[in-house]
């Protein structure tokens, strides 16, 4: 007998199939919808996260762009001025702020950060850098501000909002030993003890044929080294420095020039760091006559010597070609008038010319714009006194306005301008005190005297009655106190320029040249040295056993722009005095320090926030 097939069987059968055909493309289904729910998920929290990381940096680009436009309003002897905006709806409707201060927005990519800048009340506040600390025991001071910065996305969403609460701190150069934005070579021949910090933007090399003591800090933005940079000698003699305790010697023997790794110096405690941020300092332009540069325009004296396209003094304005000029450059005939109508030495005069001076490292004959200080002195505290036109305006001898008188003096000829060497110089002479010596006469607190020119020392210079002073100059030159000004001996052999002991108290910024012509190891071993700090000073006498007493600061940010002659040592141009050389220590008082002293600006951070409140 044949079965019968049960159809409903098979019917029921098919149906469960599909039924768990279709639950089973369900599961999928739901599965690949919760993949791509959560992948969607981990994508947009991946593009969150993304967009609040570029947030969080544009925000903080936002804070370094204002602190840094901070710090680079102080370079020029400038205070950062304005109002901040109320906290209450910062930068938005008319609440922006003013000046240095003032709500400023960058676009940085897809994203805008808006920005402002807080000022702490008690501004500015005179403080010591602390033990430990970059740049320790020195005198600053410290400004304190804060920035906030809020970045939002291109929908102006608010991404993120960061405040920075930092110090921005002016310290003088002066307060250094040695202050180069250059590399520093200190390779004395006799022992030398500096008593003062040394940095260097550049490499330093330290080197002596007896000892070399130092006392303060040791930075370098570079590299240390052992050695001389124009050829590969090390002299296994002691070179010591400060632990701050103690002496220790900076590597006990050494047969060729050695570089000294950070690994060996934490035996000094800080006392000695290399690879230190380089520090922005003025350009040599500062240095230059004429309105906007800075320090012409804070003198309170302008003295230009004028010459003739041929050379000549010019002497269309001045019956010596010197004159007195405003901070225009335009001649104040009055004052030009009152200086001539003073007696003096110099041709009857304060102020004068000569070119009779024969520059054996230049190979020329110089034009001075000469000046007798005390007679200057005297015929600006006369004029004071009198109905004459005021030399300086009618400031007194004792003005503070900038700490104390600002002097500016240059030559005015065809190779003035620019890096072109020229023969052209500044002497100063009679300068051994420098105060007026006429009775009743009112006292200098201090004097910066400064030249985009050669500068020349004639004698001694502050070396009784010191008071703060300083020299900024192109190139700087010593004369002793043998000299006398006479001149006619310069083109002779060395043994008719004898030196007598002599004694200069000035912090002093000037040009210095570079061993090997070049910055850096490319520099080394191609010859050609510059003479190294111990010869910082140019000198043009036989000094022969005599002494050069030194106290200041050795500042250099360049190159010479006018002059080249290159540093050589013997006949015809000079042989080296005992150097009896330090640090002034009272410089370490920023009130002892001389006028408008040159400094640096850099940024100590003290708080970083990042808010998640609106």
């Amino acid at each position: 007998m044949i079965p019968i097939k049960n159809s409903n069987a098979y019917t029921n059968d098919h149906g469960i199939v599909i039924v768990a055909t279709l639950l089973l493309i369900l599961v999928l289904l739901s599965m690949v919808a919760a993949h791509h729910f959560v992948t969607n998920i981990e994508l947009a929290t991946t593009k969150a996260t993304s967009n609040s990381a570029q947030g969080f940096f544009a925000a903080e680009a936002g804070l370094n762009l204002r602190a840094e436009e901070i710090r680079a309003t102080f370079m020029g002897y400038n205070r950062p001025s304005g109002t901040s905006p109320s906290e209450l709806n910062p930068c938005t409707g008319g609440n922006t702020g003013s000046g240095d201060f003032r709500c400023k927005s960058y676009s940085l990519g897809k994203h805008r950060a808006d920005t402002y800048v807080l000022e702490a009340a008690g501004n500015p506040i005179n403080t010591v850098i602390p033990p430990g600390e970059l740049y320790q025991n020195l005198s600053a001071q410290e400004y304190r501000y804060s920035t906030r910065s809020v970045a939002t996305n291109s929908a102006r969403r608010t991404e993120a909002m960061l405040e920075l609460r930092f110090k921005s701190r002016l310290v003088p150069m002066f307060q250094f030993m040695a202050f180069y934005d250059k590399d520093l070579e200190i390779l004395p021949g006799r022992t030398m003890t500096l008593s003062g910090p040394v940095h260097t933007n550049g490499d330093l090399y330290l080197n002596t044929q007896e000892a070399l003591n130092i006392k303060g800090q040791v930075t370098t933005a570079g590299s240390l080294y052992r050695g001389r940079k124009n050829n590969s000698v090390c002299d296994s003699k002691p070179v010591k420095i400060m632990d701050p305790a103690a002496y220790r010697t900076l590597l006990n023997s050494c047969s060729s020039r050695t570089k000294i790794q950070k690994t060996s110096l934490n035996p000094w405690n800080g006392m000695i760091r290399t690879g230190v941020d380089i520090l922005d300092v003025p350009p040599p332009e500062d240095l230059n006559p004429g309105a906007g540069n800075t320090y012409w325009d804070a003198a309170d004296l302008r003295l230009v010597l004028r010459l003739t396209s041929a050379g000549a003094p010019d002497y269309s304005n001045s019956p010596s070609g010197v004159e007195v000029r405003n901070a225009n450059n335009s001649v104040d005939a009055g004052a030009t008038a009152s200086l001539h109508g003073c007696a003096g030495t110099i041709n009857g005069r304060p102020v004068g010319t000569s070119n009779t001076f024969y520059n054996n490292r230049e190979g020329g004959t110089i034009r001075m714009l000469e000046i007798n200080m005390i007679e200057l002195l005297n015929c600006i505290q006369s004029t004071n006194s009198s109905s004459s036109p005021k030399i300086m305006g009618g400031k007194a001898l004792s003005d503070t306005t900038e700490g104390g008188l600002v002097w500016h003096l240059t030559v005015s000829g065809p190779h003035s301008a620019g890096q072109i060497k020229n023969l052209y110089g500044v002497r100063v002479r009679n300068a051994a005190r420098l105060q007026s010596n006429l009775s009743g006469a009112a006292l200098v607190k201090g004097i910066t005297l400064v030249s985009d020119q050669a500068f020349y020392v004639g004698g001694n210079f502050n070396s009784y009655g010191k008071i703060p002073a300083a020299v900024l100059c192109d190139s700087f030159n010593i004369l002793s106190s043998a000299w006398n000004f006479n001149d006619a001996a310069s083109t002779k052999t060395l043994s008719n320029r004898v030196a007598g002991n002599t004694t200069v108290n000035a912090a002093v910024l000037s040009g210095t040249d570079t061993t090997g012509g070049v910055e850096g190891s490319g520099g080394q071993s191609l010859g050609a040295y510059n003479g190294g700090l111990e010869n910082y000073p140019r000198f043009h006498e036989h000094w022969g056993g005599k002494t050069l007493t030194y106290r200041g600061s050795f500042v250099s940010l360049n190159v010479p722009r006018h002059v080249d002659g290159w540093w050589v040592y013997g006949n015809p141009q000079y042989e080296a005095p005992i150097r009896d050389w330090d640090y002034d220590t009272d410089f370490n008082d920023a009130a002892k320090l001389p006028p408008m002293s040159p400094r640096f600006v850099y940024l100590r951070q003290e708080l970083f926030v990042r808010d998640f409140e609106q």
